[in-house]
């Protein structure tokens, strides 16, 4: 038969929470569902046939399916959250509110100043495009509408979101997929408050033992210590938001300059310290040299000066 045409669009009510560590995302939508059945055509005084959720079950409606979806919820209560009306030429729209839990891929080689495009991937399960083919009901600027108050996330900004189709080609033939990337971009307060400005901190604390008379072993090594101590406390903790990935993170790199500084001033106080302590030494045993010296030179001059007065 003819190709049907499902012209979609989709309304956010809630974006939110993204997980770094899952690399997933959640948001509950209204998602809505555009198309035409001559079989449905009617005439009458009812310009728009409205029908219940059992009648839905016995009418033909388009087997889309979430690709990169992890999980999704079609709302139930109190009733089903759907809605289905017939126009008389047959267009029939098919309105769902779902809960939908989708992959995003991260790669967080600039974390914390990174940013990501989250995708939302969907497209007929069974029908190849042949049979059906989506398109985007309001075009590709308004299909997707996100108001501003239904992103209210902590560690993102939700800068925007743009909207593609492709098609994909698998066994049983080529299908059409739609997509929206909702992109995100970090927010830095976060990691300014409890990494950045501790790891600064340390630093400058670190390098204020170079202050300190270097005749104070005790408390320098105090110092050393401790800010070693501090930076590892840092790097530990600073992971613990971020999953096990195999490379280094721009805080990464910036946690291992600070460590460096850090460390170098303990090195240097150690190399001050044992320089100081061997030339100390050398005077010492310079000094005692001298002594003997001294008196080895004492006891030949007396009696050498006995000699003359006798």
């Amino acid at each position: 038969g003819a190709v049907t045409e499902v012209k979609t669009d989709i309304y956010v009510t809630s974006f939110g929470p993204v997980s770094d560590v899952e690399m997933e995302y959640t948001m509950d939508v209204f998602f809505r569902q555009t198309w035409t059945d001559e079989r449905l055509k009617f005439s009458g005084p009812t310009e728009i046939l409205r029908l219940n959720n059992l009648m839905v079950s016995k009418i033909w409606t388009p087997d889309t399916f979430f690709r990169n979806g992890k999980k999704s919820i079609a709302h139930n209560m109190t009733t089903p959250n759907k809605l289905f009306r017939i126009m008389q030429n047959g267009t029939i729209l098919y309105t769902m509110r779902l809960t939908i839990n989708a992959d995003c891929p991260m790669r967080l080689v600039n974390f914390p100043m990174d940013g990501h495009a989250c995708p939302l991937k969907f497209g007929s399960y069974a029908y190849p495009k042949n049979e059906i083919i989506y398109t985007w009901k309001k075009g590709p600027l308004h299909s997707v509408e996100v108001p501003q108050e239904s992103s209210s996330l902590l560690q993102y900004d939700l800068i925007g979101q743009t909207v593609s189709s492709e098609t994909v080609k698998s066994n049983t033939g080529e299908y059409v997929i739609m997509t929206v990337y909702f992109h995100l971009q970090r927010k830095m307060g976060y990691f300014m408050i409890q990494i950045y400005t501790p790891c600064i901190m340390t630093v400058i604390l670190s390098q204020v033992s170079f202050w300190i008379n270097k005749e104070s072993v005790p408390a320098r090594t105090v110092f050393g210590i401790t800010t070693v101590l501090t930076m590892t406390t840092l790097s530990i903790s600073a992971r613990h938001s971020l999953p096990k990935v195999s490379y280094a993170t721009a805080m990464d790199w910036f946690i291992a300059v600070c460590f460096a500084f850090v460390f170098s001033a303990l090195i240097e106080f150690a190399a001050v310290n044992y320089f100081t302590n061997l030339q100390t030494q050398r005077a010492m045993r310079k000094a005692a040299r001298a002594a003997a010296l001294a008196a080895a030179l004492s006891a030949a001059t007396v009696p050498a000066e006995d000699e003359i007065v006798s």
